[in-house]
């Protein structure tokens, strides 16, 4: 019998070891797996606090001066019109607004600007742009002088022919 009881605690006592470096071996897994999260999600995370939030804009609207323009270009050697369907984008309600309820005096100064150009100055695209700018330039001008909101964005070229 002496001799079991002497076999019997070495069957435990070896099982110990292996149980202890099982526990080891999961807790660096675990603390691994930690350490993992942690640093994927800090990147993210400092992302989040040091990029300031944009506020959200607005959706843009569109404002058609209808009809179509069309006018005599400034040309001396021929005969020559523009025609243009132009739009006004604006993101301000009371801007839309006052677009509505000056738009003889925004048609008749952008019919003045349309009938100064030539042909030859508007056959590039960037004599198009110049064109836009110039024309945004004069709406937010009525605008102004009628003590209206003049938030105009852009004036958009919907067709521009010119012949």
């Amino acid at each position: 019998m002496p001799a079991q009881s002497s076999t019997a605690p070495a069957a435990s006592g070896s099982k110990l070891p292996w149980i202890i470096v099982v526990v080891l071996l999961l807790a660096i897994a675990g603390g691994g797996a930690w350490w993992f999260m942690q640093t994927r999600a800090a990147p993210a995370a400092a992302g989040t606090t040091t990029t300031p939030a944009k506020p959200a804009r607005p959706p843009a609207s569109y404002y058609a001066l209808e009809p179509a323009f069309v006018v005599n270009l400034a040309d001396t050697d021929a005969v020559r019109y523009l025609q243009a369907d132009v739009q006004i984008m604006t993101r301000d309600a009371a801007t839309a607004a006052a677009l509505e309820v000056h738009t003889p005096a925004i048609r008749n100064r952008l019919l003045l600007l349309f009938g100064q150009q030539t042909a030859a100055q508007l056959v590039q695209r960037s004599g198009k742009e110049r064109l836009q700018e110039k024309a945004r330039a004069e709406v937010v001008a009525v605008l102004r002088a009628e003590s209206a909101a003049s938030k105009v964005e852009a004036v958009l070229f919907t067709s521009l022919v010119t012949q």
